[in-house]
């Protein structure tokens, strides 16, 4: 019987989509209560269309078009609350998560303009209020910026993100596809005013795009955290830079296997163990976990019984993520030792 952590360690999920967190089942009812016309009729098609299947292949751009009707059936106040709410408790009972960071962009889900901004935020956070009182929970919201949103829409988001600080957001992010048309530097001031808010920073970067813009991200926004990250590895001046700042990175192994970031799961090993060698702090996520079929304990769980997070590492791994979460006093939590699960506990998540 391999050794794996028991459910009884709680656990901080702190990259995860709130587009690829919902349940197949969930959304379909969301959506037609909303009157929302889908391409199907049929339950099984749409949860193909909102989840990776052989259908839409192995990609970056593949992955992302799942969002597009994730996205729009969360749509409206009454769908974000519900979403956030779904997610929330879904992960506790599920994996025992009681720290979870939700990120979103609400200006994605206000249908262009149609429904107020801070009404969708309003909701996701009646959400988290909701999960708070039936199960024993720290939730946070991040509000996504996007590389592909001109600068004045994104420093709206960001200026939300500063107004809703005491009311569970807890970070800012920048998500969508690294590209050459993007200046980092462009929104040094953006986040610097985010910061003194006392809001958490992380940011998408070292997935799908060049390397150097992990560095430029460094050294121009600060980030306390980076999304995936994962190509850091192959530059030892970039590692160097996260390394002397403390920054810790959400690495998403399924998500990055999925799209391709990373080829397969011995690339992922050389670049944990890269990232252990350099000292390098890293958490390991989900990305989406209903988009992507997976929990963070499935997550965990392979890399053990592949050999590449050994049970101590793995702990560490959990504690890393507890200790980096933007949600206050979630890193003074102590995590219980680690002990084999229960005989009937692994047998049941092996079969």
């Amino acid at each position: 019987m391999s050794r794996q952590l028991s459910r009884t360690v709680p656990l901080a999920e702190l990259h995860c989509h709130l587009g690829g967190a919902v349940t197949p089942a969930i959304m379909w009812g969301i959506a037609h209560a909303q009157g929302i016309r889908l391409p199907t009729k049929d339950y099984w098609e749409f949860r193909d269309i909102i989840t990776v299947s052989p259908r839409h292949g192995h990609s970056f751009e593949g992955y992302l078009d799942l969002f597009h009707w994730t996205e729009l059936i969360q749509s409206s106040p009454i769908a974000v609350e519900r979403s956030v709410y779904e997610v929330i408790g879904g992960a506790y009972r599920k994996n025992n998560v009681t720290t979870m960071e939700l990120r979103f962009n609400p200006m994605k889900r206000n249908r262009g303009g149609e429904q107020d901004l801070d009404h969708i935020i309003a909701a996701a956070v009646r959400g988290m209020d909701r999960a708070m009182l039936e199960y024993p929970v720290r939730p946070g919201l991040i509000l996504c910026l996007d590389r592909a949103f001109p600068y004045h829409l994104n420093e709206i988001i960001a200026e939300k993100a500063i107004a809703w600080r005491d009311r569970g957001v807890v970070g800012v992010d920048i998500a969508g596809p690294e590209s050459s048309g993007f200046r980092v530097r462009e929104y040094r001031r953006l986040f610097q005013e985010a910061r003194r808010h006392h809001l958490g920073i992380t940011v998408h970067t070292g997935e799908s795009g060049p390397v150097e813009e992990v560095a430029e991200v460094v050294e121009q926004l600060e980030p306390d955290r980076i999304g995936h990250g994962v190509k850091a590895a192959y530059d030892p001046r970039t590692m160097a830079l996260i390394r002397e700042r403390g920054i810790v990175l959400e690495v998403c192994p399924t998500s990055n296997l999925n799209t391709r970031v990373v080829s397969g799961w011995e690339e992922l090993r050389w670049i944990l163990d890269t990232f252990r060698r350099e000292e390098i702090r890293f958490t390991i996520n989900t990305d989406g976990p209903e988009m992507l079929k997976t929990y963070i304990r499935d997550e965990l769980a392979t890399l053990g019984r592949l050999g590449i997070l050994a049970p101590d590492e793995q702990v560490e791994v959990a504690r890393t993520a507890m200790q980096a979460s933007f949600v206050p006093n979630v890193g003074d939590v102590p995590l219980p030792r680690l002990e084999p699960a229960p005989r009937e506990e692994v047998e049941r998540e092996e079969a």
